[in-house]
């Protein structure tokens, strides 16, 4: 097996058994449009290709991307998609589109007929000189004129197989045989569809022409439909002959842009008005897309007005997606989202292992495997940028001093992909922000100084806007009860706004202020930490320490000292916590307040995976809470416990994933 092959779904075998069910369904019962939902890099264009690893060998499928610069409108992605599901499968028969393509051979050529007695008669010559014309320009595959424009749509992502490129390849080549008989006999469909207002099939086929050549938007959007229409129905008769599959793998990718929004509009409504309205078997089409955005059509990004939650991928199958959705009576029925989760640890560690584990002076690189996860939050694109770094940049493969220095600056560490080179903040902030302005990324920096993203945006009088847009890229922390960036977002965010210290010191004191006004005390001391006022903070804790329980006043110190740093990046842990030591008080006893006052500035470099990316002060932190239960003298089981997990440290394995 390649390298990252089958990635895209490792951790996410829901969808897989969700789409094997789906495709062994019978052909007329109902199948969900499965949407996969996260930021950009969160894997769901690799999940497309890792769908086609298994089942494109043996299932035919069509693949579109929309997420390039193409124009790719409805007609031409529905001749991209028959054309790849034309091809001739492994087990079944050849599927035609006789319906499609007559739709689209009626409307592409302006027939400049105005008199329907006399012109019946040559309407169907002229589709039938259209058929044959076209059919020996394009060798014998009229849908083949499709593929210059489509062909931008066809590109997979970076990091899928060769199998998968190969499958894609294969399903639009040439040399298709032709079509069975004139497509003219299929006339009599469009005369009998709602959506023609002409009940004869040559009348309605001169009416979809002038709908296209003459017709206004509403005529464009009545054609549409009826191309979507003709597509499904053709679906419908080729799943009833024997010796074809019972359905067909759609695979839509990036459908947030605005010719994916409506090609899935389009779509569903086919599907709906079809199967609801029209009380027919519903399409033996399996779609699975995604999209990095928030789709207008489900209302606004809070999710306060649309009838679906977002389930977890692991978890996917028919049995979840009927009891969980919508009536039939709403087009919303159909869908079936699913919010793709980050990496697990144990994820993490198997990405690395097959980058690094065969390679022998490489391989200690597995042991940072903690620390990726830390850093990244588990983000799939975010792990591998971090593991190409680290393979491009000879970092130290042992671990020590001189590799928590290395890695202390890893944000500005290079980056090569493909001719360009860049920091890998810079390119991993472009990438999740893309189409955000300068200004409005600076913003958003100093707006994530705040745990709470949509607070940290009004103290800072950066308003909602920028907030919800950030929501509708499924950037925020699904694992956070607050509105909070993705860790590995708001890191990169952060440390570029370290860059800026006086818009940094700017923005922590105004946010400690707007708390200390609003008697929020752990959120205040949050933020006088940021800025480094150590002894100030562990003073306010040393005082709480006496009167608060030892669980709650536990909480209250991991809350503060989770706060962000912009220490020097010139040095590791130990050196860090010493110059801290440095700035204190002279030690006279080790009271109360010289065990809080380590354990705080301990604490808060431990929290930064950056700061002390082997976790080597763990033992420290461990070291004075053991102290603190000594000092303190009762109620000291928590403190004891505490010591204890960080003595003998676990990663955790948990992750944010919704249900």
């Amino acid at each position: 097996m390649e390298p990252g092959m089958g990635l895209g779904l490792r951790g996410r075998s829901g969808i897989l058994s969700l789409v094997e069910e789906c495709l062994a369904l019978q052909p007329g019962e109902d199948r969900p449009v499965t949407m996969l939902l996260g930021p950009r890099g969160s894997g769901a264009s690799q999940a497309h290709g890792a769908l086609l690893d298994r089942f494109g060998e043996e299932q035919p499928f069509a693949y579109v991307n929309f997420g390039g610069d193409h124009s790719l409108l409805p007609r031409y992605a529905l001749a991209l998609i028959a054309r790849q599901m034309g091809q001739k499968a492994r087990r079944y028969g050849r599927a035609r589109f006789p319906l499609l393509t007559l739709g689209l051979l009626a409307s592409d050529e302006d027939l400049r007929i105005r008199d329907l007695a006399d012109g019946r008669r040559a309407v169907r010559r002229q589709v039938d000189r259209f058929q044959e014309d076209n059919e020996d320009r394009y060798d014998g595959d009229y849908l083949s004129a499709f593929l210059d424009v489509g062909a931008g749509a066809l590109g997979l992502p970076d990091g899928v197989s060769s199998l998968a490129l190969k499958l894609v390849a294969d399903a639009v080549r040439h040399g298709r045989k032709r079509l069975t008989g004139k497509l003219s006999s299929s006339a009599h469909w469009f005369g009998d569809h709602p959506l023609t207002w002409r009940t004869n099939g040559w009348d309605a086929l001169v009416e979809i022409n002038r709908w296209r050549h003459e017709g206004d938007a509403a005529d464009r959007e009545r054609l549409d439909r009826l191309l979507f229409s003709a597509f499904l129905e053709d679906l419908r008769r080729t799943c009833g002959r024997n010796f074809m599959p019972r359905s067909y793998l759609l695979l839509l990718d990036n459908t947030h842009t605005p010719y994916g929004r409506r090609f899935l509009d389009l779509l569903l409504r086919a599907r709906h008005d079809d199967t609801v309205l029209t009380n027919s078997p519903c399409d033996p089409l399996t779609v699975v897309a995604s999209a990095n955005r928030w789709l207008p059509r489900w209302g606004p990004a809070s999710g306060d007005t649309w009838p679906w939650r977002l389930r977890g991928p692991d978890r996917a199958s028919l049995a979840d997606w009927r009891e969980y959705r919508p009536t039939r009576d709403s087009e919303d029925t159909w869908w079936y989202p699913l919010r793709l989760r980050d990496l697990s640890l144990d994820e993490v560690r198997i990405r690395i292992e097959l980058r690094f584990g065969g390679v022998p002076e490489l391989a200690p690189y597995t042991r940072l495997t903690p620390f990726v996860h830390r850093l990244t939050g588990g983000l799939p694109r975010a792990v591998q940028q971090v593991i190409d770094v680290l393979g491009q940049s000879g970092a130290p493969a042992r671990g020590g001093d001189g590799q928590d220095r290395w890695l202390r600056s890893l944000p500005t560490r290079p980056l090569r992909a493909g001719d360009r080179t860049q920091r890998l903040a810079d390119v991993a902030v472009g990438h999740l922000l893309r189409g955000l302005s300068a200004g409005e990324q600076r913003r958003l920096a100093e707006s994530a100084a705040a745990l709470d993203l949509s607070a940290g945006a009004q103290v800072l009088g950066h308003g909602d806007a920028l907030f919800a847009e950030v929501r509708a890229r499924w950037l925020l922390d699904p694992a956070s009860l607050a509105p909070a960036l993705h860790p590995w977002l708001r890191r990169l965010l952060l440390w570029q706004l370290a860059e800026r210290p006086d818009d940094w010191d700017r923005a922590h004191r105004r946010l400690a202020e707007h708390y200390g006004a609003r008697d929020r005390p752990l959120q205040e001391l949050y933020h006088l930490l940021a800025t480094g006022e150590v002894d100030r903070v562990a003073d306010a804790l040393n005082a709480r320490f006496a009167d608060r329980p030892s669980a709650r006043w536990i909480a209250d110190l991991e809350t503060v000292t989770a706060a962000p740093n912009r220490l020097p990046a010139d040095a590791g842990p130990l050196e860090l916590i010493e110059r801290l030591a440095s700035q204190g008080r002279p030690v006279a006893a080790m009271d109360t307040a010289t065990v809080i006052r380590g354990l705080v500035a301990a604490r808060w470099l431990w929290s930064d995976p950056l700061a002390d990316p082997g976790m080597r002060l763990s033992g420290p932190v461990a070291d004075a809470y053991s102290q603190l239960a000594h000092l303190r003298g009762d109620d000291i089981v928590p403190l004891l416990n505490e010591a204890e997990r960080y003595r003998y440290w676990q990663h955790p394995q948990s992750w944010g994933g919704g249900t």
